[in-house]
């Protein structure tokens, strides 16, 4: 009969030979970013005492080439962030998830939300944690209901209403819903708002749908913080993708990763960190091969209105974030490979209960990435125990590099404006 232990090791292995690490494989792996391990738990830190203050940590830009890690960095980083009482949303951006459009970062959010100790639906399982009477409701609720928390009233009311509405569990479910990027009518919350005697209260208008996702964002942090946890890591990955989206696109979206980072004052996301991983060859390949750097500021302050004007700063902060304020991961030096050697050998001794042969010394290379030494080692002890009287003669995987190229199928169409 298997233990826990010999599946959790097989899932890792299995997840190592396609080098896409989950988190069995990053569990018994770890990671050798110092640097990042430990900007990372300032950060926390940070977002702790900022959450306090209604203010949100400086987030984290990581860089690195293809199959440095740094996948199984952020998954990495998961775990302590949990381990520390955090919600971890992992998002990776996509055409289904383009970095500049908030409502469907929110929705990844949600969807790949992490929340210690409780499993389902994070908005709904953070609802039932709420306690009226608690110090924790009384701030969320007295911040809900300032003038300058960035707020439609849309989500006071329904926070009222998830409280008093013991008699109308539709409509408390609807809320929820709400909460987490579902539509709920405006007559649905006056009638709500009827029946708990405070019609009037509120006078609720129709709000755009960009800027409710938006707020959507800040609405689930503070819930987080009122359900009794420190906050919420977002890990943004393969952030590379925005280079292949259109001139207007990537300048939108570098504009939402200088506010994912911290960067834009008066828009805090309180209680909010996010880590965000790119291509170390970003910069050059992007935006400076593709002027993005010359040309993007101009562009949007050439359409002559406020919002792109706004845009154009923010776009620029982005983009100066990317050369400037990355951390690069650091390549495996000879110690981290003899480490990791040594612990992949035991996993799968113990994983499929044999003795794997000391494979032929490896040669370091500045070329070639952690991924592929593991994937190496894994695939030669698989075919010795697989074909014991066989020579076993690897290749070695040729470098992989991201393209920039434009790509039709990433262009995202626009969205509707207003939403009840």
């Amino acid at each position: 009969m298997q233990t826990d232990s010999v599946i959790n090791y097989q899932r890792a292995l299995e997840a190592l030979r396609n080098g896409v690490p989950n988190r069995d494989a990053v569990q018994v792996l770890g990671s050798n970013q110092t640097e990042v391990e430990k900007v990372f738990a300032e950060r926390l830190e940070a977002t702790r005492g900022a959450a306090q203050h209604g203010k949100q940590a400086t987030g984290v830009l990581i860089a690195g080439g293809f199959g440095t890690g740094k996948s199984h960095l952020l998954e990495y980083l998961e775990h302590i962030a949990v381990s520390n009482n955090f919600v971890c949303s992992r998002i990776v951006i996509s055409k289904e998830t383009p970095l500049f459009d908030s409502a469907k970062m929110f929705q990844a959010a949600v969807d790949g939300a992490v929340v210690p100790g409780i499993s389902g639906q994070i908005i709904q399982e953070l609802a039932l944690r709420l306690r009226p009477n608690t110090q924790k409701y009384a701030d969320l609720y007295t911040w809900a209901n300032s003038s300058n928390n960035g707020l439609s009233l849309l989500f006071p009311a329904t926070l009222l209403l998830h409280e008093r509405l013991n008699n109308d569990p539709e409509l408390v479910d609807q809320i929820t819903g709400f909460w987490s990027g579902d539509r709920l009518s405006i007559s649905r919350i006056r009638q709500g708002l009827k029946q708990v005697n405070c019609a009037g209260v509120y006078t609720l208008k129709p709000v755009k749908l960009k800027d409710l996702a938006l707020q959507r964002f800040i609405f689930a942090s503070r819930l987080i913080l009122a359900a009794g946890f420190s906050g919420w890591v977002l890990l943004v990955d393969e952030v590379e993708l925005i280079g292949r989206y259109s001139l207007l696109q990537r300048g939108k979206s570098y504009a939402e990763l200088a506010r994912w980072l911290g960067r834009i004052q008066g828009e805090a996301v309180s209680g909010v960190l996010a880590v965000a991983a790119i291509t170390d060859d970003f910069g050059l390949a992007v935006l400076q091969e593709k002027s993005d750097r010359d040309i993007i500021g101009a562009r949007f302050r050439e359409r002559g209105t406020d919002e792109y004007t706004i845009l154009a700063g923010r776009a620029e902060t982005g983009m100066g974030l990317i050369e400037r304020s990355t951390i690069p991961l650091q390549p495996p030096d000879t110690a981290t490979l003899q480490r990791t050697y040594e612990r992949l050998k035991e996993i799968h001794g113990t994983a499929y209960s044999w003795s794997p042969p000391e494979l032929p010394p490896f040669e370091i290379s500045v070329t070639r990435r952690m991924r592929s030494y593991v994937r190496r080692w894994v695939n030669e002890w698989d075919l010795s125990r697989l074909y014991p009287d066989t020579e076993i003669v690897t290749d070695d995987e040729q470098e992989m590099k991201p393209t920039y190229d434009p790509d039709e199928d990433l262009e995202v169409s626009s969205m509707p404006t207003e939403e009840e």
